[in-house]
């Protein structure tokens, strides 16, 4: 028997697009929570369904180890367990049908589990484990009294009521935390994987937590509006940890943002050179950010690879999102990496209120122009907790989150269909991974102009 037990459901192989890209990344807030729990004194093990058999591989461990505790502790660093996708979801209450047929107490943690409390308690967990995880998880291992616990929500005995305890203070000092426990998974599969679809191997770190930023569609239900950075220097030692434990070929820096502070940036560099540490690596930032100096800071630190939030070519769309960035921000960003040969890629949204097709239009212009090493595309997609939520979710039907990560479901009434937005995808992804299929290209805008050209959207329709 152990004392806990940590999983997670975000399984590679439930979403086609994710499967397709075979890109898999350990889940890393599930292995810091472990790491907290071992560095507390309790035993501790992680079942990680990223590339297995969920089902039976989650059974097989139920029962050997017979765990106290069942948490299925999402990685809250992962943009796919933001996204809150309904297959996630499935394999989430099916672990807690499990574990409770098993005599297990159970708990979840995550941005789907926060938004939906009362959804996650039905399914039988016990508990909820709202907002920042590691101190929260600690006291609930320890047995600590359910109202005594801040961050946890749970049903009251006897009247069943759904009590929401006080929120857990961010903490600010993230230096303090261990080195995830990544001894604790199995990394040849992840390493293996990449080799055969990539040539080479990509690790998951993070240097933050949260965003200061306030775009009124970015949902935010763990770290609310904070942000804070561990010390530059304790960000490259990790990296020289991995560099040397584990030989990655490439780090993703999985942060909301990464970069915020051109001095933390410039100090990360020179740590990095100190060290020796440099591992090429990809990072998430936005536009305005990416100033001349620190992207000079970061391709010294062994930057390869930087995706900025875009979003829009349309500066009244940009504007209407309380984006903060201006188009222009788009076209600087993409000078200065190239001056240093740093791959850009751009994240795109369409279908927000009030964009029009001469909204679109300047966005496909702006890619055009910019020629990004790659694009992500997405449409709006109402997350409870935010501005735009509000705004859009009197339109809304039945289907409130997408079932996979290629979903692309306009879930409020958009200008166009959903059909129209995915070819509108189709057409401009092709347009930038693959241009020399100039006929595949003309074919997949003729059908862009087609399904636009048809009816506009009913309310709440995929």
């Amino acid at each position: 028997m152990i004392d806990v037990l940590l999983t997670h459901s975000n399984h590679l192989f439930y979403d086609r697009k994710q499967a397709q890209k075979m890109q898999p990344y350990p889940p890393l807030q599930t292995l810091l929570g472990a790491a907290v729990l071992r560095e507390s004194a309790f035993s501790v093990s992680v079942c990680d369904v990223t590339l297995n058999d969920p089902e039976q591989k989650l059974e097989r461990y139920l029962q050997v180890l017979a765990p106290r505790l069942v948490v299925v502790c999402e990685d809250d660093f992962n943009f796919l367990t933001k996204m809150c996708l309904v297959r996630n979801r499935e394999l989430a209450f099916w672990t807690a049908q499990l574990a409770k047929r098993l005599g297990c107490r159970t708990a979840a943690h995550g941005s789907d589990a926060s938004d939906h409390v009362k959804e996650y308690l039905d399914a039988g967990f016990d508990c909820v484990l709202v907002g920042e995880v590691e101190d929260t998880l600690r006291e609930l291992s320890a047995q600590h009294p359910p109202e005594s616990i801040a961050g946890l929500a749970y049903r009251c005995p006897g009247t069943g009521h759904v009590q929401y305890n006080a929120r857990r203070k961010v903490r600010s000092d993230l230096d303090v935390l261990p080195l995830p426990a990544w001894d604790l998974i199995d990394m040849h599969p992840y390493r293996e994987k990449w080799l055969a679809q990539h040539g080479f191997f990509s690790l998951n770190m993070v240097s933050s937590r949260g965003c200061p930023y306030r775009c009124n569609w970015c949902a935010k239900p763990i770290y609310g509006n904070n942000y804070h950075v561990r010390s530059p220097r304790r960000v490259a030692e990790e990296m020289l940890h991995l560099k040397r434990t584990y030989r990655p070929d490439h780090i993703w820096f999985a942060d909301d943002i990464f970069a915020l502070s051109g001095r933390w940036t410039a100090e990360f560099s020179t740590a990095v050179e100190t060290l020796g540490a440099q591992i090429p690596f990809k990072m998430q930032s936005r536009c305005d950010l990416m100033t001349r100096d620190t992207v000079a800071a970061l391709k010294r630190a062994g930057c390869c690879e930087i995706w900025m939030g875009a979003e829009s070519g349309s500066q009244r769309v940009l504007d209407a999102m309380d984006k903060g960035t201006r188009v222009e921000h788009i076209y600087q960003a993409r000078a200065n990496l190239a001056r240093h040969g740093i791959r850009a890629g751009w994240f795109l949204q369409f279908g927000y209120p009030s964009e029009a097709w001469e909204d679109i239009e300047a966005t496909v212009r702006m890619v055009r122009e910019t020629k990004p090493h790659d694009i992500g595309i997405s449409v709006s997609y109402p997350l409870p907790g935010t501005k735009f939520y509000q705004l859009v979710s009197s339109q809304m039907g039945k289907k409130t989150n997408w079932s996979d990560s290629g979903d692309l479901a306009m879930m409020f009434g958009g200008a166009y269909s959903s059909d129209m937005y995915r070819a509108l995808a189709d057409a401009l992804h092709l347009e930038v991974r693959e241009p020399e299929k100039k006929t595949a290209i003309q074919n997949a805008w003729s059908r862009v102009y087609e399904l636009r050209n048809g009816a506009v959207s009913a309310i709440g329709v995929a």
